[in-house]
């Protein structure tokens, strides 16, 4: 440490496990508890918080020269405590401009009351809440003659619920516990601080959602020969992905019926496609999946997950209910699902006498949009021939790979691979970070060796401009296509050890307010 701490001074304070926050040297009070260790520490004031700790001098770093740095890297810099401290200090430092010896107001630091946080008593206060002048059966008493100097008391004593290592003598101090559900911190400051950066959710902006426009032909489409079936084809879900599929299906001069719950979505494609003579015609909007099947020929099905992919299916106005059967229809599952219920699904379409096809798609919005998804079929051989002219306008290869649940499981394979890879190229940015080393320069040494590949050089360019709201898969659906992954493993007793340590990293940085972001956020999670 290169420059000296002295009272008064404005800083950022690290606590163990937290991040740096907002603080000032302040001279400790007669109440202030004894500093532990022999290291050198600094009593601190905590700006936001009003609350008071122990600081090492080696977590103590000048507030205005770290500024910067503290508040963009902070994984607290969008909660409300967070931007609270910073208002503050940098209120008080706008005041000490005006006036040099202006005095920040501290709240008096009190020594814990017995009284107030005796565990006895909390829990009599717990069982019994109301004041009565009744003695109630369950309330634990405690007879002062077992507090007698000498302990030995004349009266019987009923057991005294205590800690183990409580003392049977007067001058013992209860263990001071902490209420659970009390919004305010700890003198010590490292307890609430813990619980308020973790349990608050991240204020943070939704992601814009991708317009719709049908004037953008991606480069490779226009070199594809595509001759449009003269089927006419359903296609359920206009999510990240769905849309890229659908833009493209359409340019090809597809007919298209279209569903999605947000129905501005399909309007919008059909006000685009009405809008030019040659695609006027091509898209028909219906407010139900039953509606869909009932005019197509063949029904794409892409929505986010198992359960809303089945819902389509079996739920109210689903595509089982136009009717008893559903004799020349094909329905093909998008959606990336677990391989029984797609098993399922299967056996529901085929006792209707309906065709049933799983194909599941390998890529992100880039790819859907560019028309250069891979496309991983199985099921009825049939229909996936009728689905030739789609699966070229959407991708640049389609394979059959079989019997009903082999290309979803396929595709959960590849999808715990990019999920482990991605989350060992976040950690690996982080550390260049924690190490001083430019990301970037870590990028373009990353690109020149053999590691390089399209995807993984793409999501490092969308970390280090931390650009998580171009959404090219959202972190959610990386998270459930990784834990239907590890469904599969313990079907099979398949030890999956970094796909299990990988998933909890996404879910943590899912719990920090990530969600709809796209996946390269998991590098927050590390990062912090």
């Amino acid at each position: 440490m290169d420059f000296d701490l002295k009272i008064g001074d404005l800083v950022w304070a690290k606590m163990k496990t937290f991040s740096p926050w907002p603080a000032r040297i302040v001279e400790p009070g007669p109440n202030t508890p004894t500093k532990t260790g022999r290291k050198e520490m600094q009593w601190v004031y905590f700006f936001g918080t009003k609350n008071y700790a122990w600081i090492e001098n080696t977590n103590i770093k000048p507030y205005a020269e770290f500024k910067e740095k503290n508040i963009s890297s902070n994984k607290a810099s969008n909660t409300a405590p967070f931007k609270k401290a910073i208002n503050e200090i940098e209120e008080f430092r706008a005041k000490l401009l005006e006036d040099p010896n202006y005095e920040l107001p501290l709240p008096v630091t009190r020594t814990p009351s017995k009284e107030k946080n005796d565990p006895d008593k909390k829990f009599n206060k717990l069982i019994s809440p109301k004041k009565s002048t009744k003695k109630s059966p369950n309330t634990l008493k405690v007879s002062k003659s077992i507090f007698n100097k000498k302990g030995t008391g004349t009266e019987a004593a009923p057991v005294k619920r205590q800690n183990s290592d409580a003392s049977s003598t007067k001058n013992s101090t209860p263990s001071v516990k902490r209420s659970r559900g009390s919004p305010r911190f700890n003198e010590n400051g490292i307890s609430d601080v813990g619980t308020e950066i973790l349990n608050r959710p991240s204020i943070l902006e939704a992601p814009d959602s991708p317009a719709v426009d049908l004037n953008t032909f991606s480069e490779l489409l226009k070199t594809k020969d595509i001759l449009a079936s003269d089927l006419t084809f359903g296609f359920i879900g206009l999510g990240t992905i769905g849309m890229g599929i659908v833009k493209n299906l359409i340019n090809s001069g597809h007919k298209v019926n279209l569903y999605n719950r947000t129905l501005k979505k399909c309007e919008d494609f059909k006000t685009q496609a009405d809008s030019d003579t040659n695609k006027v015609g091509l898209v028909n909007t219906y407010i139900t999946p039953c509606d869909v099947m009932q005019n197509s020929d063949i029904v794409f099905n892409c929505v986010s997950d198992p359960y809303n992919a089945k819902e389509n299916v079996v739920g109210n106005c689903g595509i089982t209910k136009v009717g008893d059967h559903l004799e020349g229809k094909g329905y093909v599952e998008m959606t990336s699902i677990d391989p029984q219920t797609s098993k399922d699904m299967c056996e529901i379409i085929k006792s209707k006498g309906g065709r049933y096809l799983e194909a599941q798609v390998q890529g992100s919005k880039n790819e859907a949009d560019e028309g250069s998804l891979v496309v991983l079929a199985a099921g009825d051989k049939s229909l996936f021939v009728d689905c030739q002219s789609c699966f070229k306008a959407m991708g640049k290869t389609a394979f059959f790979l079989g019997n009903v649940g082999y290309a979803t499981k396929t595709n959960l394979i590849l999808q715990l691979m990019k999920g482990v890879a991605l989350v060992g190229l976040a950690e690996g940015l982080s550390l260049a970070d924690r190490c001083g080393i430019s990301s970037k320069d870590v990028l373009n040494i990353f690109n020149l060796t053999n590691l390089a590949c399209g995807y993984l050089s793409n999501k490092a360019d969308l970390i280090i401009k931390k650009e998580f709201k171009h959404v090219e898969q959202a972190i959610k659906h990386m998270q459930k296509d990784m834990q239907l992954a590890l469904d599969l493993s313990d079907q099979l007793k398949q030890p999956l050890l970094m796909t299990s340590t990988a998933n909890e990293v996404y879910k943590h940085a899912r719990r920090l307010g990530y969600d709809d972001y796209d996946s390269s956020c998991v590098y927050m999670r590390t990062r912090h």
